[in-house]
């Protein structure tokens, strides 16, 4: 059995080398990953402030909000900063730990925040009578403490599992990220175990949230079907057709990506990466939009905002 030293088979750094193929035009490609990495502080920023400031908007649905804003903020903070300084200044190397920390953030709670998000809207609409009854503040803050708990538990062991895995294939990761399948690829060990952890993790999480989210937008589509305004009804279609748009970017970049680590065997390594990347950039860019300039009160409190800091004449 081969012998390796302690620094062969857990590197203190790793080199990420961006989007293989694309090299020559990472600069090009950095202009709308810079672009939407401002917008997405910009929007969920403001957000948060405009939730923080109104007592109002205390309410479930936008605690979720927060939630999920705080979630956008917490991963890309983490993985575009460092994307960025490998397309502008070559800046390749990432420490060992600071790898682990992206992999553990990158996919733990956001699901499960659009899975709150539902939650809260199918409770309203289909309850609309009593919806303070069945989501109590209690329970909402029950429901984040869950969504925070269930990420956790399910994704925190990557860390730890990752962290006494042999590396001493190559140091060298194609991405512009730290993903666990492009970690597992260059173990020198067995990984099926862990490989079927993370598949049943992946599982647990994107995949029962989506099932979930889909089973509360019937619910709200059909109660929907039956107010009996058309105004109502119209509303309603809208609400849930702009919600499923923002799910739909969220989800096919990941299960994109999730797919062709396992069996997308012969998708070039830039088209992989490159969809990886959409993943982290356009949901947090349209989220605050979506969810929340097209809500109601938010989008009245934004205006009241900007309209009082205009200078009187």
């Amino acid at each position: 059995m081969p012998a390796y030293n302690k620094t062969d088979v857990h590197p203190s750094t790793f080199i990420l080398i961006g989007i293989p193929g694309l090299e020559a035009a990472h600069i090009w490609i950095s202009i709308p990953f810079c672009v939407g990495y401002l917008l997405a502080l910009l929007g969920n920023c403001s957000l948060l402030f405009i939730i923080k400031t109104d007592s109002s908007l205390h309410e479930p649905m936008y605690l979720f909000l927060r939630m999920l804003a705080v979630a956008d903020l917490t991963v890309r903070t983490t993985a575009v900063p460092k994307l960025l300084s490998i397309f502008w200044f070559h800046d390749r190397e990432i420490r060992f730990e600071a790898c682990l920390t992206q992999v553990f953030l990158i996919h733990s709670m956001e699901s499960g925040c659009f899975l709150a998000l539902a939650f809260d809207r199918c409770v309203a609409i289909c309850n609309p009578l009593r919806p303070s009854a069945l989501l109590t503040r209690a329970g909402t803050w029950g429901v984040g403490l869950a969504v925070v708990l269930r990420g956790t538990a399910l994704l925190g062991p990557h860390p730890f599992l990752l962290r006494w895995l042999p590396c001493c294939r190559t140091k060298v990761l194609s991405h512009t990220y730290c993903e666990v399948m492009t970690l597992v690829k260059i173990a020198c060990a067995e990984t099926g175990v862990l490989s079927a952890y993370s598949l049943a993790a992946a599982f647990l999480t994107g995949g029962v949230d989506f099932l979930l989210i889909i089973c509360s937008y019937v619910l709200i589509l059909h109660a929907g079907f039956h107010l009996p305004s058309k105004d109502a009804r119209l509303k309603t279609l809208g609400t849930c057709g702009s919600h499923v748009c923002v799910i739909l970017v969220s989800y096919t970049p990941a299960f994109f990506s999730f797919l062709t680590h396992r069996f997308g065997h012969h998708v070039a390594a830039h088209v992989h990466i490159f969809v990886a990347n959409i993943y982290l950039l356009v949901p947090p860019m349209v989220n605050p939009v979506i969810y929340g300039v097209r809500t109601k009160k938010i989008r009245d409190r934004f205006l009241k905002f900007f309209s009082s800091s205009k200078p009187l004449n």
